[in-house]
């Protein structure tokens, strides 16, 4: 969410057998498999990437606002195309939020992400239908 510049995204991956990858960032380290069984497959690491952006930038921008955040909870539920390239069509995001907070933070807080900050959204195709919703645990 900072106006700072970003290095580049540099990364590698090692093809393990099979379908899967261990991949690695610097110093972080991650598992792929392209059929989904030894570790997450590579859109279900993109929605993850997409959920922990969004959600990531909620919390930001709650505790920022030095609101009582007790926690977070960010729940996906994605529709794909039947054909390949079998991309997203529609996502659907709902937070789930425990603490004293407003619930008008916490849409505002989802709308910034949307609007300005998530740059994970803001890297996949604009025509994906995407619809956020929240609850407020007090």
């Amino acid at each position: 969410m900072a106006s700072e510049t970003r290095p580049l995204v540099v990364l590698q991956l090692d093809w393990q057998g099979d379908l899967r990858f261990a991949g690695r960032s610097g110093e972080t380290g991650m598992a792929l498999d392209g059929d989904g069984r030894a570790a997450v497959s590579p859109v279900q690491a993109l929605a993850f990437a997409l959920a922990a952006c969004m959600a990531s930038d909620v919390v930001h921008i709650l505790r920022k606002g030095r609101l009582d955040l007790g926690a977070l909870q960010a729940r996906l539920t994605g529709e794909r195309a039947p054909e390949d390239p079998r991309r997203f069509l529609k996502i659907a995001l709902q937070f789930i939020v425990s603490g004293e907070v407003p619930a008008d933070k916490v849409e505002r807080a989802i709308a910034l992400s949307l609007e300005k900050y998530c740059s994970v959204w803001h890297s996949l195709r604009q025509d994906i239908e995407l619809t956020t919703s929240f609850e407020v645990q007090g």
